[in-house]
């Protein structure tokens, strides 16, 4: 075989399954897992929301109800619905005609197409901005289509908060006519977002200088339990017309509807305001064929199940209903466990300080914990998460949360006196 494939190197697990497949081996029956972004019930169990139980029962019952083929472009009562509840029902997106919508395999193929797409097509500098730190795979799927990448400052680890200042700021010195990726609400890895003011200087800044934003929407509800407040983001820059170029913007249904493994997504396509409807019109339709042709050299048709279900959730006033008191669920309960974990912290008296823990919103938590001190985590407490120190907030409970809070708090004083 050496002389087919002279140039194969190992390379090492990614850290994140890797993470999670100590963790599995780990015999210890209190060990905790804060590292698989997946939403996890008060019992620690995985949770199929009442809204997708309800529209499966639906779909299974419905009359057409079939596994055939979908459309290259996909299943489009999903395509709508999904464009109208990230974009609003008023959009100007929407109301001018002005989206073109392909289905992917959740949030990480939409990236995947876009990357593709502009690499081949974006006429402006082919340098993706990601903020530092980002969601590990972003610089995978951007490198691999050939792109290449440079960050913008975003977490400030000495006061843990936002460096608002370095990132407007890489925004206006990157070369003009830049792809800026922007993460809409709940921050991966930091759970830290830019207040609704911020959002104004970044987006301004972004149009200042005649770049493309990408948002990648993985927590849209998910994050303060509104689909409104956590789309705000994306509707400012796509409705206050400043932005004069399209807009994409990579949606993912995996967390909002826990549709982990069915793969369910988006990608939107946004044209800028101003283009005269025959322009237009040409414009999209070429778009969208450059779209279906990647995915249908890549993945034929995209899957049916699941965006069938989503979009029943979407649809169907009863469903949708559930699902909007889902996300409430969901939400409040990360919430409660942001809150638990620093009163713990605070009362155990650990060294530092916890404001950040609830000042951050959504799954993750980055919690100023070092790679040393998540190795001890893990060997001494079997408490995982990654070695960043980015936490799953999800993966706590009310029979965990008291241990991993004495766990942060031993490895803390330990790892603290053993550089003295």
């Amino acid at each position: 075989m050496a002389s087919y494939f002279t140039e194969i190197k190992q390379l090492p697990p990614d850290p994140l399954f890797g993470l999670k497949a100590r963790y599995t081996a780990d015999p210890r029956s209190d060990k905790v897992d804060l590292g698989i972004g997946a939403y996890r019930d008060n019992n620690g169990k995985p949770w199929i929301l009442p809204a997708v139980r309800g529209a499966e029962k639906k779909l299974i019952e419905s009359p057409g109800y079939n596994h055939e083929y979908l459309g290259i472009s996909g299943y489009e009562p999903f395509l709508t619905a999904a464009a109208e509840v990230i974009l609003g029902a008023n959009s100007r997106a929407i109301s001018e005609s002005a989206i073109v919508s392909q289905q992917s395999l959740s949030g990480t193929g939409a990236l995947h197409l876009v990357a593709v797409f502009l690499n081949e097509f974006f006429a402006g500098n082919k340098t993706v901005y990601l903020s530092k730190p980002t969601w590990a795979n972003h610089h995978s799927v951007f490198l691999s289509a050939g792109l290449k990448v440079d960050t913008y400052p975003y977490w400030d680890a000495e006061n843990k908060k936002l460096d608002i200042e370095g990132f407007v700021s890489t925004i206006q010195n990157a070369p003009q006519g830049s792809i800026i990726l922007l993460h809409p609400c709940a921050h991966n890895p930091t759970g830290l977002d830019p207040t609704p003011a911020e959002w104004n200087r970044i987006l301004d800044a972004i149009a200042e200088r005649k770049h493309l934003p990408i948002f990648d929407s993985a927590y849209q509800g998910f994050a303060s339990g509104s689909l409104e407040k956590d789309a705000a983001s994306i509707r400012t820059a796509i409705d206050s017309g400043k932005i004069s170029s399209p807009i994409f913007v990579c949606q993912s249904f995996a967390k909002n509807v826990g549709m982990y493994g069915e793969r369910v997504g988006a990608l939107h396509v946004i044209l800028p305001a101003g283009e005269s409807a025959e322009s237009k019109e040409t414009l999209k339709s070429a778009i969208k064929s450059q779209l279906n042709k990647l995915t249908r050299s890549e993945i034929s048709n995209p899957p049916a199940y699941g965006a069938k279900i989503v979009a029943t959730v979407l649809t169907d006033p009863e469903s949708r209903k559930q699902w909007e008191e889902d996300l409430v669920t969901m939400s409040s309960r990360i919430i409660k466990m942001r809150n638990e974990l620093k009163l713990k912290l605070i009362g155990l008296g650990t060294p530092g300080t916890w404001d950040h823990i609830t000042n951050q919103t959504g799954m993750f938590s980055f919690t100023g914990l070092t790679p040393d001190m998540a190795e001890r985590l893990e060997k001494v407490h079997g408490v995982y998460l990654m070695s960043s120190g980015r936490a799953s907030v999800a993966g706590l409970n009310d029979g965990n949360v008291d241990k991993v809070a004495r766990a942060f708090d031993e490895v803390i004083r330990f790892c603290s006196k053993s550089k003295l």
